[in-house]
Parts: structure tokens; sequence; C-alpha cells
């Protein structure tokens, strides 16, 4: 059988009894049982604690398919924005895990347990920040209105599949592609897969309409939605008979567009100013997208002598080119007119930061880190910039302190536990090492691998009886998920 006839096959399994077992589990007649809020019907099928277990078993399975692109910078901007809207939307669980995917694609996505998805393709059609919002609003209202439980709750004679399928799909799609994953199903998979995975015209007005709301709530402009609109259809126009991968599950009609434009027109008008660092952060996901500076280069100096959605942002790109090129004299150039401009701009100078690191000067690097930390110590791309410089200048352990203190803070990010890895192996700390990996293995879903890393750690602590304690309840929380892994 074809190996990918063989993982598609896997996925639906694991995804239909991890739904079975939500159905199966939900206290239909139990005297105390708490009832769900009225017009929430979709609770009595599978409650929110249930879809957020279901939405992490999913991202585990996720991540042991795909790589996830690790650009803090873009993360740090991406998390910010969707906690805002995400706090003037519906949503009651704030449980959010964000996931950033390379790939040159229009396309985001929400699954059940607060799970979101973005393509950096995103970037290159959204031409504001209340645009891409638009696209993040809908998703949130999507999950805020459990969109997929409702169906599920329409459809129970068949609810396994049809959840299980769209799941399914979601990983298929973001690591061979849709045509490939279509080809390896059978026929009633195929037709199941694209049945779940197709919103109705319902929801997605509804999501619209919420979606709109949540972005105003916000402080930003609705009319992004019909404009994000607008982009999609042109991007529909250029790609011809295929329409953008994010169109596949939320098919537009007129219909829709006219609606969201009735309902925009509705509010207030009002000036909105752009975001400047939605253009940077533009410029960043161009350049991963391209993956060839001295394209990147060309693209960033043809803005700069004609149309350009942001001066400064192409600017910014043009950094970033020459950065990649080697070419640090210019790059500096560049930045400093920026930074002339704009001397607070975190962005800027994690750029300065950056191109110091890269000339090898170390100490000057971590003594700007320093003291940007004093005024952004939360700032997770500061840090990790900071972990990055240090690890660069050989200061292993003070590269491991920075990165032991990401872990604490943002404990569900693989990629902080990979690098707590890597630089634990080279400041010596052996035992630093399996923990790290271990954590890493559990958010991929390698679980045996994780059970082993931290036997390594036990047998080298064994004498520490406060860490093997620790360690020891770690294994024992691992076997619990993995038996519960198993009765799914």
């Amino acid at each position: 059988m074809d190996i990918q006839a063989v993982y598609i096959r896997s996925i639906m399994f694991f995804l239909n009894r991890l739904i079975l077992t939500a159905l199966l589990t939900a206290p239909a007649h139990s005297a105390n049982i708490e009832l769900p809020a009225l017009g929430d019907t979709a609770s009595a099928i599978i409650s929110q604690q249930q879809e957020y277990e279901l939405g992490q078993a999913w991202l585990r399975a996720y991540r042991s398919r795909i790589s996830e692109y690790n650009d803090p910078q873009l993360y740090d901007y991406l998390e910010e924005l969707l906690y805002q809207l995400a706090a003037h939307s519906e949503l009651k669980d704030h449980r959010l895990s964000l996931v950033t995917i390379n790939n040159p694609s229009m396309n985001a996505f929400a699954v059940p347990g607060g799970v979101i998805g973005v393509h950096t393709g995103l970037f290159r059609y959204a031409k504001t920040e209340h645009q891409i919002a638009s696209v993040l609003a809908h998703e949130l209202a999507h999950l805020s209105q459990r969109h997929f439980a409702r169906r599920v709750e329409q459809q129970r004679k068949n609810a396994t599949t049809t959840m299980a399928a769209m799941l399914a799909s979601l990983v298929i799609a973001a690591t061979v592609g849709g045509d490939a994953g279509m080809a390896a199903m059978t026929a009633s998979q195929a037709h199941s897969m694209e049945s779940a995975m197709r919103y109705s015209r319902q929801n997605e007005q509804e999501a619209d309409r919420l979606g709109i709301q949540t972005i105003y709530a916000a402080g930003m402009d609705p009319k992004g939605v019909p404009g994000m609109f607008e982009q999609m259809l042109r991007a529909t126009r250029y790609t011809g008979s295929k329409p953008p991968e994010f169109l596949l599950t939320h098919p537009l009609t007129e219909n829709r567009v006219a609606d969201a434009k009735n309902r925009v027109s509705q509010f207030p008008l009002k000036h909105y100013p752009d975001n400047i660092e939605y253009h940077l952060m533009r410029a960043r996901a161009l350049i991963a997208i391209e993956k060839n500076a001295a394209a990147s280069l060309n693209r960033f100096n043809s803005e700069l002598e004609g149309d350009s959605l942001n001066k400064d942002a192409s600017r910014y790109g043009l950094v970033l080119a020459h950065m990649g090129l080697g070419n640090f004299d210019d790059a500096r150039k560049n930045l400093s007119q920026l930074i002339s401009s704009s001397p607070d701009r975190l962005t800027y100078l994690l750029a300065e930061i950056e191109i110091d690191r890269r000339e090898g000067k170390y100490i000057s690097a971590i003594e700007k880190a320093q003291n940007l930390l004093r005024h952004n110590s939360k700032s997770y791309a500061l840090r990790m910039m900071l972990a990055e410089v240090y690890l660069k200048a050989n200061q292993f352990t003070e590269s491991e302190k920075v990165l032991e203190e990401l872990a604490q803070r943002y404990p569900d990010r693989p990629y902080v536990w990979f690098q707590l890895a890597e630089v634990s192996g080279l400041a010596g700390d052996i035992a630093g090492v399996h923990k790290a990996r271990a954590q890493y293995f559990i958010l991929n879903g390698v679980f045996d691998k994780a059970r082993e890393q931290l036997g390594y750690a036990r047998k080298l602590l064994v004498h520490d009886y406060q860490e093997t304690a620790i360690i020891d309840q770690q294994l024992r929380d691992l076997a619990d998920l993995q038996e519960k892994m198993k009765n799914f």
C-alpha cells in the first residue's frame, strides 16, 4: 500500500477514535450534569474541554508532519494581533495555540480547541493589517461559535467520519498538498473530507458578521473584510481554475461579499491609521517565501523606485536582503535611515543586533540586547535574539539560562525546547539536553522518545532527589497521556 495512504488511514483512525470517545463519554443523563449554555447545544455532544484536548492531539500529529516556521519576530507580531482580536471576540476559551507555516499559499485555518494556523503566503495578499486581521477574526468566530462541534451535532450518524476527515485533511494539505492528499484517498474518503472541510453558507455569514464586529471592537477598520475579499477574488483570477487554499474551505460567493460590504457601510466613517509593524513583518514573510536574498533585494529595490505599500518597510526589506547576502555595510546604511526616523522601534533595533551578530561583534550585540531588555522584558523575539548571540559568542551557559527562562514562560513552544537542548549540550549540561529533548518530543507527539530521554536524565540525576522526583512525575504524566491516547 502507498505510504501516503497508510499515513492518511492512521490519522483518520486516530481522530475517529478520539471523537468517538468524546461522544461516548459525554455525560448525557447524569444527575450532576453541567447544562450547556442556552444556544450552545454543541456542548451536549463535545464539551469545550474535550474540544481543547482534541485540538492539542491534532496539533501534536500536525507538528510531527510539518516544519513550523520559527521566526520569533513574526510569531510575536501574529500572536499579539491574535490575542488583541480574541479579547474583543465572543471566544470564551482563550487557550490559543498559534502555528506559523512558511508556505506561499493564501491560507489560514482554525482547529477545534483553539489552534490557529497561518501561512506566510497570507502576507502576500493582505495589503494592510486590517485585512490580515479580518482573516484571523473570521477564524476566531468559527471557534467561538463552535461550528465544528455544531456540524457534528447536525450529522450525528456520520460525525466521527466528517470531523476526523476535516482534521486529517489539514495535516495532509500542509504536508503533501491538496491534490496528492486527495489522490491517496478512496473516493468515499475524499468526498467525506471535501464535505467536512467546507463550511456552510450560514457558518460563513455568521463568521463574517462576528469577525466584522470583532475588528471594529478591537479598534481596527472593518473595511478590511471586504478589502480582503477583493484580494481573494483577484488571487482567484490570477490562479486560474484552482482557487487559493483558503477559498477551498471558505467558499466566497457574491452574496457573501455584498453582505459584508453592506454590514461595513453601517459603521461610522473613521480614519484608521496603518500599522507599519504589519508591513515590516510582511517584508520578513516575503523574504521567507522567496528563499532567495538576491531576488528579494531586487524586489525591494523596485518597490523603493516605484510603487510600495510602505517605503520604510521596503527599505527594511533591503536591510534583511543585504544581510542575507553578507552586504553588511549596505545593510547598516539602509538601517541607519530607518533608525534615525524611528530610534525606539524594536524591530529596527533587533536588526541592528542581528547585523552585529553576523559580523561577529558579539560584545556590542550582547550589550545592545541587554539594554533593550530593560524596557522590553516580555519580548520573546528579543530574548531569543540574546540567546542566539550568546550561543555564537560561545557563552553557552548564559544562552542556556535565557532559554530556560523562555521554556518556563512558554512551555508549549517546541522551538524553545529544541534550542535549549542544543545549547545545553554545548554547555556540558547533558541531563539538561535529555530533559529539553523530552519536552520537545512530547509537544510533537513522539512519546516513546520522550520517555527514553526522561529515563536518560533520571540516570544522570539519580542522586538529586528533587530532580528525580520531578522526572518521576513527568514520567507518570506521560504514561497517563499515552494511556489516554490509546483509549482514543
